[in-house]
């Protein structure tokens, strides 16, 4: 009984070396088709709101357009209509639609 299971244990070291191969394979898919490209879109919106200038046209998480009338260190004011401004968190904007189709256009070129 004792000789039988030493050759089954001598034969299961290939395939575990299989194994860790394939979860390290799976492991780098992960990291090139999902992590970065994330992190690549994360840093793009960073460097975004890092630039925000007055009259540039933005879109909040919540859905609103609007026109950037004062940009403060954590803040924006936001025109959404005449005379009718909102203050929102620089973290809940995006770029316009059209601002991002120009962005990129310009990336892809």
């Amino acid at each position: 009984m004792l000789n039988n299971l030493i050759p089954l244990q001598e034969a299961g070291g290939s395939a575990g070396m299989m194994n860790l191969i394939m979860i390290v394979a799976l492991i780098a898919i992960f990291y090139f088709f999902m992590i970065r490209p994330q992190q690549r879109k994360q840093k793009e919106i960073r460097k975004f709101r890092e630039g925000l200038n007055v009259g540039d046209r933005v879109i909040t998480a919540g859905g609103i357009y609007g026109k950037i009338r004062a940009v403060k260190e954590n803040t924006i004011t936001l025109e959404i209509a005449d005379n009718v401004r909102i203050s929102i968190d620089k973290g809940s904007v995006y770029p316009s639609a059209a601002q991002a189709q120009e962005s990129a256009n310009d990336s892809a070129k």
